[in-house]
């Protein structure tokens, strides 16, 4: 999707494709995707149209604070996931908690969780992410009362 960019090229692909939702120019590609995604999230949507001040902005989790880039590339991620059920098995994951939590939404919150673990992890011991962390997080949940 955006991989191999740097982050303030990655944030540019953000703000292209809310400027051009707000002017109701075609969106192309990955623009769909990331304004359908972005309408989920009017709360950040200020930070859409605020490129200048967004592009390097740093956001510290320890404060409190939310990466609205992070958030919804993660969404982009597990939306891109499904689609093409990749890693396999991951849309009868989706379905499995979709039957215990019929939000959709909250559901995929749920499923950033274990995509943040898994990465966590990977990042931690310098390994490549593994499938088994993310599916074991995902059948904790789906495991949940």
């Amino acid at each position: 999707m955006l991989t191999g960019q740097d982050r303030g090229q990655t944030r540019e692909v953000f703000f292209r494709a809310w400027r051009a939702h707000r002017e109701g120019r075609p969106l192309e590609g990955v623009e769909k995707l990331i304004v359908q995604v972005a309408l989920r999230h009017p709360e950040y949507h200020p930070v859409l149209e605020q490129s200048e001040a967004a592009r390097e902005r740093d956001y510290f989790p320890e404060a409190g604070e939310t990466n609205p880039f992070l958030h919804l590339g993660m969404h982009i991620a597990i939306e891109e996931q499904l689609s093409i059920d990749q890693p396999p098995g991951i849309r009868g994951a989706y379905q499995k908690l979709l039957s215990r939590h019929p939000d959709e939404h909250a559901v995929q919150h749920r499923m950033m969780e274990c995509l943040g673990e898994m990465l966590w992890q990977a990042n931690r011991q310098k390994t490549a992410p593994q499938e088994t962390v993310y599916f074991d997080c995902l059948r904790r949940l789906t495991s949940e009362t």
